[in-house]
């Protein structure tokens, strides 16, 4: 980078900080600094859904698995898809609790102070984990576009990551106190519109950079695609993996689907950029779908800009070591001065502008559901603003301290999965059904505590007999996987890069290879434990698996082998203890020949579906809530949420004067079943998300053909 790019840097940066400091100016009360007055219309929904929705993580992410998987690796980041329709529903509700932290609606329905109070430090943990995934991505994007992995602090060489990741929380805590959501959702407009831009942008300049490289003398980028296919292997071009190999086949798309819909709806920031903050209910879902799907489209061109940095760099040492570097080295050989400081920055924004939206939220669990009722019931609206700033600094602070310590964004990614199903099952139950009781969550949320994360952790530490019990050592099959197939030009380019390496001590030995020459490529797979996080290994490191039986023809191009351990080799379990697949072995059901990917999805169904099986179990065996508590909020929730804050306060008391009127609104009148009749918008809005799902599938599918 040079000069102007750190020019470019600064001041973006100082606009975001101006913004904080204007939007200051207008808050008076919590309202004002928590949502925003609930003022915004369809634009700022939008790009508060895209901009809390669209991390620093997002584009490193797509761009890594594209480059070493090919376009299939694009579900890395594009398996919320199928969950966008349904934001066509849930926008509303946030709209309509008309309040301003999801423990407020835990509080309402399941009449607990305290149990806003567990929703409250829930979340808190949930935002420092998940605002730590997009901190720990940004020495993947940084490093490339400024020339440098680490920096000399007091004669040490520490990681960039360790100077930009305090830097970068510095800044969102500058303007997200200011101004708070307002803030927050003016620098996700300038951010959002900044990446669509720069994401599109890397598209013609890499194409044209293929045809000045490769092609004749003069001639139009758009002849870049047919280069690419000419460089890269022809399956890199498959959108859908091969279910023995790929790390997301069907199965596991759906699963993942699942679980993201059933926690989604309560993660913390969804009271806001979901809809909670927006001036009617249009607004509120319109802004939330529209923003999500602006994310999709974004991914397949963050997906293109990866299969041609392939085709251009296949060679590059950078992304031979390390392909998180992939956006990254793309934005810096393909932009021009200026643009390389701008894609930096709004990279960074990409985080901000997520963390920026969780602080916010975030401190205000505090003070709504934890200092307001607890401590000081009797505040001032300035002294609730100040303490929600306190507890920004906090959040933002642990997301940092989580960050350093943890640097891995696949564990943060998949923790995120299935930290919220604590609270999914009280919510969606007490959503939609009057029998759900109070203490039936509490029951829930400890089953959900104990089962997927105390028990787990705490088995191996206490009985560590566990560990070497050979009930618990089972492993699928590890698989040898040798693929023969003739080389493509980026094969030809990768293996020379290789044999340079190798030169300077790095690495094995590779073998020469030519264009068109037959080469094979061996993977292992498999060998993943049953019952431990960390899998199963040979307690003497040294032992490897070795071959059993003769290799397995798959096609003309793939043989397999299946290698184990000796009977005599003693093996230990690692990690953390996978309690739910107890349920399997009791099952009888026998895990040894199914592949990595199913394996992981079969992870997934047990925390889904036992939560709702305990919600619903332990309700029908406990004291129901009042009827007149019921009452109240089951007529809330059908009533829509208006523009005007007074004549919404008059037409809710009409609403709830007259539970006749509100009981017809019902799927299934005179039930405990509280379904509402779906309206034409409704239907119509959902079938169209879904029309559109499949569009961005075919957008990718297209652009995948051009060229071929």
């Amino acid at each position: 980078m040079v000069t102007l790019d750190y020019v470019v840097i600064a001041v973006y940066f100082l606009v975001l900080i101006g913004i904080g400091v204007m939007t200051s100016m207008r808050i008076k009360k919590q309202e004002d600094y928590f949502m925003g007055g609930r003022s915004f219309g369809k634009l700022l929904q939008t790009f508060a859904a895209f901009g809390a929705g669209t991390g620093s993580s997002d584009p490193v992410n797509a761009s890594r698995t594209t480059f070493t998987s090919g376009m299939s690796g694009m579900w890395s980041v594009m398996l919320w898809l199928f969950v966008t329709p349904f934001y066509w529903i849930t926008g509303v509700w946030y709209r309509r609790m008309r309040h301003l932290t999801l423990g407020d609606w835990f509080v309402e329905r399941y009449e607990s102070q305290r149990l806003g109070v567990a929703y409250a430090i829930f979340g808190i943990l949930f935002f420092m984990v998940y605002g730590s995934m997009f901190f720990s991505a940004i020495g993947k994007v940084a490093a490339p576009l400024v020339g440098f992995d680490t920096f000399i602090l007091f004669g040490n060489e520490m990681p960039i990551e360790n100077l930009l990741v305090p830097l970068i929380g510095l800044i969102v805590l500058i303007y997200g106190m200011a101004g708070g959501l307002e803030a927050a959702y003016y620098t996700d407009l300038i951010q959002g519109l900044c990446i669509i831009l720069l994401s599109l942008i890397l598209i013609p300049f890499g194409l044209q950079a293929l045809v000045d490289k490769f092609g004749p003398e003069g001639a139009s980028w758009w002849l870049g695609f047919k280069i690419m296919h000419e460089q890269i292997p022809k399956e890199h071009f498959n959108i859908i993996g091969s279910t023995s190999t790929s790390e997301f086949p069907l199965h596991r798309i759906i699963a993942v689907v699942m679980i993201n819909l059933v926690g989604i709806v309560v993660q913390p920031h969804f009271i806001a950029t979901g809809g909670g903050s927006a001036k009617d209910e249009n607004s509120a879902r319109i802004g939330l779908v529209v923003g999500n799907f602006l994310k999709r489209f974004c991914t397949v061109g963050w997906v293109l800009t990866a299969l041609i940095a392939l085709a251009l760099f296949a060679d590059h040492p950078e992304l031979v070591d390390d392909p998180d570097k992939t956006w990254g080295v793309a934005s810096r050989e393909l932009l021009g001065p200026g643009l390389r400081g701008l894609m930096l920055a709004c990279l960074l924004a990409a985080l901000m502008s997520s963390v920026d939206a969780y602080m916010v939220v975030g401190s205000a669990l505090v003070v709504r559901n934890i200092y307001a009722p607890y401590f000081n019931a009797n505040a001032t609206e300035k002294q609730y603003i100040n303490i929600g700033r306190i507890s920004g600094t906090v959040i933002v602070g642990g997301s940092i301290v989580i960050s350093l310590l943890m640097m891995n964004m696949l564990k943060q990614l998949e923790l995120t999965w299935v930290f919220p199903v604590l609270f999914a099952a009280p919510f969606w139950i007490g959503m939609y059904w009057r029998r759900a009781t109070t203490a039936a969550t509490w029951i829930t949320v400890s089953f959900c505590v104990l089962m997927f994360f105390v028990i787990p952790f705490a088995a191996p530490r206490v009985a560590p007999g566990l560990t070497t019990n050979s009930s618990f050592l089972t492993t699928n099959q590890i698989i040898l996987t040798k693929v023969t197939r003739k080389a493509a030009p980026t094969d030809v380019a990768m293996r020379e890069t290789q044999i340079s390496l190798w030169k300077e001590g790095k690495g094995p030995k590779p073998t020469p290879l030519k264009v068109g020459e037959s080469f094979t490529t061996e993977s292992i797979s498999g060998g993943k434990s049953v019952f431990w996080s960390g899998g199963v290994s040979p307690i003497q490191k040294e032992i490897r698996p070795v071959s059993v039986g003769k290799p397995t023809q798959i096609d003309e191009q793939t043989t397999q082998l299946v290698l184990k351990y000796a009977d005599d080799v003693e093996l230990q379990g690692n990690g953390n203890f996978r309690l739910e697949f107890l349920f399997y072995q009791l099952a009888g059901i026998d895990l040894s020949k199914v592949t990595n990917a199913t394996m992981a999805t079969l992870e997934l169904p047990p925390k889904i579906i036992t939560p709702f099986l305990v919600m619903i179990f332990f309700s029908l065996l406990t004291k129901p809530n009042s009827k007149e508590a019921l009452d109240r909020y089951y007529s809330k929730m059908k009533t829509p949420a208006l523009k005007d804050r007074e004549a919404d306060l008059v037409f809710l008391e009409e609403s709830l004067n007259n539970p006749e009127a509100m009981e017809a609104k019902k799927l299934f009148p005179g039930t405990s079943l509280e379904f509402q009749k779906p309206t034409r918008m409704d239907v119509i809005g959902f079938i169209t998300c879904f029309i559109i799902c499949f569009a961005v599938i075919g957008v990718a599918v297209l652009l995948a053909g051009i060229g071929a």
